[in-house]
């Protein structure tokens, strides 16, 4: 596709001595070339990035430029970098919206002849962008249908899973990473149109930035996964690449929700794998890394499965086994009346801070004799001894185990509060 629109653009630039580009209908830059006039910061940002910036996006967007039919221009905004003004011409295809093609004022008017000779243009890219996006969703959703056997339970399935997907190029052998980017709060049903609809658009942004064949997504009904491939690449580099992925990832999708919701985002991240047959592992490594994240609220908003600490091991338990392992005491304390929430948070944020008294009332906005008190009731509704390592030990793994299990079940019916 990329090569006849170059050619496109290239016979065009060079009959009528002008800049050319098209981009595609959500502003990436597919094909363009040498420039012939004036440019700006705008054109130079769309080259070296292969797309425009948020900025200029919501300006297109305010112009209404996605309804034209025709020629329109674009007036300049210097204060996005939008110095020189842009003639366009949209490129659809039975009336969908496929993209653009671009010319600078800087070049000259555009008479009528070449007006009519960018709409020649815009068909034809109409007509190769139509017939590449088929073609490109029949292999994607192969693909897609790959991956889901990448990561099922079948070993005969996910062999021939491999064979596949290296043999059609859509991957590539070598050390292979997860990403896992989810939204919302934990919830077993299916995510709206709009949720999954931010996770496409955020996930398949970041598998821009890899090569051809070395990444791989796939959304789920509750998540997306992007699966990437380092082929003849150190150990050191693929943590530091990955780590700049899961954050564009969780940037894109908290920008595709909008500021209402960025808070609602995170993204997982599995440990690197030497071989794409261990895929899977890392993809629900990711999955632990992203679910704990969510759940927990402690360790930001992108979480590493290496990095979880035991939270690792807690997230491998099911909730009936992190509830049955909770202390008897501290599990009497969390399941009866709210008002003890208080008591609840105020160990949290005690043992969190290793025991330091003076640091945790600090951090609660309370007196040390307040939080002396507190801890004491807390002691003699619990039977814990805080004085005590091991009962320190079971009651800080015994509040994250809540975290990762709640909401918490009764023991014979619901109790009262504690006396």
């Amino acid at each position: 596709m990329i090569s006849d629109l170059q050619q496109l653009v290239d016979a065009f630039g060079s009959r009528f001595e002008r800049s050319v580009a098209i981009d595609d209908a959500h502003l990436r830059l597919l094909a363009y070339n040498g420039h012939t006039g004036e440019v700006d910061d705008m054109r130079v940002h769309s080259i070296m990035h292969r797309e425009v910036p948020p900025a200029l996006a919501h300006y297109l967007a305010t112009r209404e430029t996605a309804r034209a039919t025709g020629l329109f221009t674009v007036t300049p905004n210097p204060g996005i970098g939008l110095t020189v003004e842009r003639i366009g011409m949209p490129i659809r295809y039975n009336g969908a919206l496929l993209g653009y093609v671009w010319l600078v004022a800087s070049d000259g008017p555009v008479p009528a002849r070449t007006a009519e000779a960018l709409g020649e243009t815009a068909q034809q890219a109409a007509l190769i962008l139509h017939r590449d996006s088929l073609a490109a969703e029949v292999s994607m959703s192969h693909a897609r249908e790959l991956i889901r056997d990448l990561m099922s339970d079948g070993e005969r399935l996910r062999t021939q899973a491999i064979d596949a997907l290296i043999e059609e190029g859509h991957a590539v052998a070598g050390p292979v990473v997860a990403l896992v980017a989810v939204v919302g709060d934990a919830h077993p049903e299916p995510l709206s149109e709009r949720y999954r609809l931010a996770m496409d658009l955020a996930v398949d942004h970041t598998r821009r930035r890899l090569p051809p064949s070395r990444a791989l997504t796939l959304t789920r009904p509750d998540h997306a996964l992007l699966l990437t491939s380092w082929p003849r690449t150190r150990a050191e580099s693929i943590a530091a690449h990955v780590a700049e992925l899961a954050d564009v990832l969780r940037t894109k999708l908290a920008a595709e929700l909008g500021p209402d919701q960025e808070a609602q985002t995170w993204v997982g991240v599995g440990g690197s794998r030497p071989r794409l047959s261990e895929a899977r592992d890392s993809y629900r490594e990711a999955m632990s890394a992203a679910d704990v994240a969510r759940v927990t609220g402690a360790l930001g908003q992108v979480a590493a499965y290496p990095q979880l600490g035991v939270y690792a091991l807690l997230a491998q338990m099911t909730p009936e086994e992190l509830a049955a392992g909770i202390h008897p005491g501290l599990r009497r304390l969390l399941i009866s009346c709210p008002g003890n929430e208080v008591l609840v948070q105020t160990l949290r944020v005690y043992l969190d801070h290793a025991g330091d008294a003076q640091r945790a009332a600090a951090a609660l906005h309370i007196h040390r004799s307040t939080l002396y008190q507190r801890l004491r009731r807390v002691e003699e509704l619990t039977g814990l001894d805080l004085t005590s390592g091991d009962d320190r030990l079971a009651a800080h793994l015994g509040l994250k185990m809540t975290q990762l299990a709640s909401p918490l079940p009764a023991e014979g019916g619901a109790l009262g509060e504690v006396e």
